[in-house]
């Protein structure tokens, strides 16, 4: 069993279990990239190792249809011919995704509902119902010939689901009676005491806000969450409010789960984007997306005034429903500035009661623990200290932690009947995604990209006869992001000057003291004069005959030019010397 994302990190989960030389896949998710990944659109992991073993996959298993988990099945599908698993809602999204793009599982998908079983190669698949904050997610039951592994996916435990599917508990307490090996269970809230609430308190907070609210009322949640979204359309039943959508990913999922019968709208709730103006403020609702602040979301246009159709009033409440993922922080509470300064009320604080997780606490990963009582545990779906903190809760419900097995990405673990060991690494990693490129990306051209974000550029021109190596024109110097040319004439001339200083020996220069017939002047010195003169001949018939090395001139223009503009501007733009051959 090998990790090739998830563990370590909040998303691009994915699984691998092997077993007889089959080989089966847990999740295919995708991860928003940091703010050092500039100009990045996704990051998916590295599954060479999967690629390079194509022929031994003999499935894709999906625990549910969060980014998180499904993102990367696109890219998957470059070298997947296995069936892809998952319930209803979970290839729907998936499908939707894929047609974005062109793409389709077609005869490769294998829909699931939880409560059934399949068998995959190897492996003896049971699905089990778990809550969480999108409908149709299931855990595993994988039975193998070695043991039993359960695989959690992303869950909690609520006792009044908004659907009134709650958790399969006999399922579950039925695993740990029959004994099972290894347990990998969603840390993700390992850090929170106490359980996760309901998502019923949320529609209980609504319910409450939307009886005081005399204008146009804005919820912006995950576009996935079908749970928070069925509440929204509920809530507005009840107050007697049309719902507009307005978000490509939301309008998408809403589709979805209106095809598949996940939602239940009554008769004329839904209304047009256009349609907003022709009814009375306190007869609207707006659901969007936006509740993470990314910049071209429909929230954070709408804050900025932006939005071609949707524009923010004085008398508009603004609900956030979602908490900040990590990171996020800055971007959500930039949007809600803009939101206060457009007049809108703003309801984001964590003690409203508009959001709660849909990863269980610590009460919740005991629960699942005692439940099904492992031989071995590893804790996935999390960062670091969330797998810690997992652990050592584990160690405090009697697991020896010699049994307990903290991995990162690339990490592998080994199991026979009766024992397990950490295996040896295998290969994983970030692959980067920016626009239609997919992993052409790397390390350096992101380190270009930093710098020139931090100091911007400095290109330096020059024009070099090919056969005689004399300077035929420039330097000349271009900058952008590091200085104004027009203010910075004394600092550009200064580049020039040390860029012709940095040529001396290396390449010809036109002197400028010659005359018409490009004679020197005469002088008192005569002999010396014709032997300079002589030298100078013969070292242009040298330069004419030698290469000219232009990694040599670029190295040192680079050096001397960098020199200088940090004395100058204590500021390291990136130097990029062109050389044209006439």
């Amino acid at each position: 069993m090998s990790a090739l994302g998830g563990l370590g990190e909040i998303g691009k989960n994915m699984m691998v279990m092997e077993y007889g030389g089959q080989i089966m896949v847990i999740d295919a998710g995708m991860a928003f990239p940091d703010e050092q990944m500039l100009g990045i659109d996704v990051v998916i992991p590295d599954m060479t190792y999967l690629a390079e073993r194509a022929d031994r996959v003999c499935g894709l298993v999906l625990t549910h249809g969060h980014e998180d988990h499904i993102g990367g099945v696109p890219y998957a599908l470059d070298w997947l011919r296995a069936p892809v698993y998952g319930t209803p809602l979970t290839l729907g999204l998936v499908e939707r995704r894929l047609g974005e793009s062109g793409k389709s599982l077609g005869d490769q998908a294998r829909p699931i509902r939880a409560g059934t079983s399949a068998t995959i190669g190897p492996f003896e698949v049971e699905f089990f119902r778990v809550n969480h904050s999108i409908a149709d997610a299931v855990g595993l039951g994988i039975k193998t010939p070695v043991g039993t592994i359960v695989h959690t996916g992303d869950f909690k435990f609520d006792q009044s689901p908004v659907d009134g599917l709650i958790t399969d508990f006999h399922k579950l307490a039925e695993l740990g009676d029959a004994g099972v090996l290894c347990l990998l269970s969603d840390s993700t809230g390992a850090e929170r005491p106490g359980y996760t609430p309901s998502e019923r308190v949320v529609g209980e907070a609504l319910d409450h806000l939307f009886r005081e609210m005399r204008g146009r009322v804005i919820i912006a949640c995950f576009a996935t969450n079908v749970p928070r979204m069925q509440q929204v359309i509920d809530v507005c039943a009840r107050h007697g409010r049309r719902l507009a959508v307005v978000g490509r990913s939301i309008e998408n999922v809403l589709a979805v789960a209106l095809e598949l019968d996940y939602l239940r709208v009554p008769d004329g709730l839904l209304l047009d984007v256009d349609h907003i103006d022709r009814h009375p403020p306190e007869k609207v609702a707006i659901l969007t997306t936006g509740s993470q602040g990314e910049p071209m979301s429909a929230l954070t246009r709408m804050a900025m005034a932006d939005h071609r159709k949707v524009d923010i009033r004085p008398n508009d409440t603004v609900i956030i429903a979602a908490t900040p993922i990590p990171g996020n922080e800055k971007l959500v509470l930039r949007t809600v500035d803009h939101l206060l300064r457009q007049g809108a009320r703003v309801i984001y604080e964590p003690g409203s009661g508009v959001h709660v997780s849909g990863h269980g606490s610590r009460e919740d990963l005991k629960l699942m623990l005692n439940l099904i009582r492992p031989r071995y545990f590893i804790p996935t779906h999390g960062e670091y200290r969330h797998l810690i903190k997992h652990a050592r809760l584990a160690e405090e419900l009697g697991v020896p932690p010699d049994r307990i097995f903290i991995g990162d990405n690339g990490s592998s673990f080994e199991f026979t009947p009766g024992s397990g060991r950490v295996g040896p690494r295998v290969s994983a990693g970030n692959v980067l995604v920016d626009g239609l490129g997919v992993g052409d990306v790397g390390n350096v051209v992101l380190r270009d990209r930093r710098l020139l974000a931090k100091d911007g550029v400095l290109i330096v021109v020059i024009a070099i006869a090919r056969d005689t190596g004399e300077l035929v024109s420039g330097p000349d110097v271009i900058t952008r992001g590091f200085v104004y040319m027009r203010e910075s004439e004394a600092l550009l001339a200064e580049a020039r000057a040390c860029t012709l200083k940095a040529l001396e020996g290396l390449v010809w220069q036109r002197d400028e003291s010659e005359g018409a017939d490009g004679d020197m002047d005469d002088g008192d010195d005569g002999d010396d004069e014709d032997a300079a003169d002589g030298d100078a001949a013969a070292g242009r018939r040298d330069a004419r005959h030698s290469p000219p090395q232009w990694g040599a001139i670029k190295s040192r223009v680079k050096e001397q030019l960098g020199r200088l503009l940090f004395e100058r501007t204590r500021r390291r733009p990136m130097i990029l010397p062109i050389i044209l051959e006439v």
